[in-house]
């Protein structure tokens, strides 16, 4: 054999000893050599954690001013008398008052409701039951804080209170979408009329359109 195969195939069988070595190596311990490491390990900060490159140390930013979410629409009623007065006047449900939106309505009374207003809009909910909080008025019997029968509530007064709350009831704007409370002020126009088992009748608001707010 040539001498100088013999001492290439030493070479390569030594190197290739060293490669496999280091290969077994503890990557923690070891962890190798990166090039070029921003082409694949991203920058990004993590949502939430602080951000020294803003002058306010958050990473979450806010939406830039005028914005906002695809889909979204205003409630043009302000939280205020006059902004209640004008909702109850104007804003009518855009939703359908079918079985559907009833049964979905009740179930989300049901999470959301009960505990204070009950499960029949009495206003005996577990809440008040254990004397944390006083009873809110019937919805079919119960006269409203702010004048007249609850029972001849309409829906958009129904809404504003459930957007902005009321006395002790708080807002639900950031727990509920838009159509979500719409759907359960379809539940709560069958509660204001005794809770009679009866389905509203299809129809489709053709009034001024209802929009929702956060």
């Amino acid at each position: 054999m040539n001498f100088r195969n013999v001492k290439y195939s030493i070479a390569l069988s030594a190197t290739a000893a060293v490669v496999f070595l280091n290969a077994c190596r503890d990557p923690e311990a070891y962890p190798g050599y990166e090039y070029m490491p921003d082409m694949y390990r991203g920058p990004a900060v993590e949502m939430y954690e602080p951000s020294y490159e803003n002058a306010d140390s958050t990473s979450s930013r806010r939406p830039v001013a005028g914005t906002m979410p695809r889909g979204f629409t205003y409630f043009n009623y302000p939280n205020t008398p006059e902004g209640y007065a004008l909702a109850g006047a104007e804003s009518k449900n855009p939703l359908a008052q079918d079985s559907s939106n009833l049964a979905e309505g009740k179930r989300l009374y049901d999470i959301y409701c009960t505990n204070c207003h009950g499960a029949n809009g009495a206003g005996d909910g577990n809440l008040v039951a254990d004397g944390k909080f006083a009873a809110p008025p019937s919805y079919s019997k119960g006269n409203s804080s702010r004048g007249g029968l609850m029972k001849d509530l309409s829906e958009g007064k129904v809404y504003h209170t459930i957007t902005y709350g009321l006395n002790m009831m708080g807002s639900h704007a950031s727990q509920l979408l838009p159509d979500e409370r719409w759907k359960i002020v379809v539940y709560v126009r069958q509660l204001q009329n005794s809770g009679a088992t009866d389905v509203p009748t299809d129809t489709t608001a053709a009034a001024k359109p209802a929009t929702a707010t956060i």
